[in-house]
C-alpha cells in the first residue's frame, strides 16, 4: 500500500522550485527536475509532489 503525497501540484515546466510554501516556516528553496519517464517528482523536504501536465508542458529555456 502506498501513502499519498501530502500535496500535489500540476505544473507545465520540467523544472520546479519548492520552498515549502510556508514563508519562514517552510524549508530552503530547492530546484527539482521532473523525469520524463515518471512524469512527477517529490520534494525531499516536504514530500510535495509535482506532476507534469504533458499536454501543456514546455521547455524551461
Amino acid at each position: 500500500m502506498s501513502i499519498d503525497a501530502p500535496e500535489t501540484q500540476v505544473v507545465t515546466t520540467w523544472k520546479v522550485a519548492c520552498d515549502g510554501g510556508e514563508g519562514a516556516l517552510g524549508h530552503p528553496r530547492v530546484w527539482l527536475t521532473i523525469p520524463e519517464d515518471t512524469g512527477f517528482v517529490e520534494c525531499g523536504y516536504c514530500d510535495k509532489r509535482y506532476v507534469i501536465d504533458r499536454d501543456h508542458a514546455h521547455d524551461d529555456h
